[in-house]
């Protein structure tokens, strides 16, 4: 028994209706029953479903199906490839549902008073704000700032511990070029 194709149904759908394979050869690549499959040739199974076309995906290919249309015992064999799936995290704004929204000012207020080196511009790309709220935050002059409680943004979920780090990090580099610049001006007056 062989791997069986993504949509199974769809997939026999397509087979069914593009190729001359025997009702068997279509069972079998996609591990249903001929029943089945003589089922959606008269019409009467998988009404409404759409072909999947298994070449396109690259389940099969046109070489195969011609191989097995002309030798009705010979099984259609599933295109094995493996695919490289990166191991880079891209960074793909995640949804954050509706009671969680109120603890990114929240968090936003824990980055403020436990890492007070990050920028405003930081602090509102990490926790998913506005610049201009992180900056009412920080100025205490954010519309609800009696009410915010200070929340770990990486306990919560908001980020991880490493986008955190890499961004102290960065504030932390920002200082010292800051410092540096400073002490170059003090020694040219």
């Amino acid at each position: 028994m062989n791997n069986a194709p993504l949509m199974p149904m769809a997939t026999a759908v397509w087979l069914v209706e593009n190729t001359t394979l025997t009702f068997k050869q279509i069972a079998d690549f996609c591990n249903l029953h001929e029943v089945e499959i003589q089922g959606i040739a008269d019409g009467d199974v998988a009404k409404g479903i759409v072909g999947y076309n298994p070449i396109i995906a690259g389940q099969l290919t046109k070489e195969e199906i011609e191989l097995s249309s002309k030798d009705k015992l010979r099984p259609l064999k599933i295109n094995n490839y493996n695919l490289d799936i990166s191991s880079a995290e891209n960074k793909i704004k995640k949804y954050v549902p509706l009671s969680k929204r109120q603890d990114k000012p929240d968090s936003a207020l824990w980055l403020i008073k436990q890492h007070s080196i990050l920028k405003d511009s930081q602090i509102a790309k990490l926790v998913g704000i506005t610049k201009n709220s992180a900056v009412a935050i920080r100025n205490k002059s954010y519309w609800n700032y009696n009410n915010l409680n200070p929340k770990d943004p990486v306990a919560i979920g908001l980020f991880t511990q490493k986008e955190l780090q890499a961004a102290i990090e960065k504030a932390e580099r920002r200082l010292k070029r800051e410092k540096k610049q400073k002490e170059k001006e003090a020694l040219k007056n």
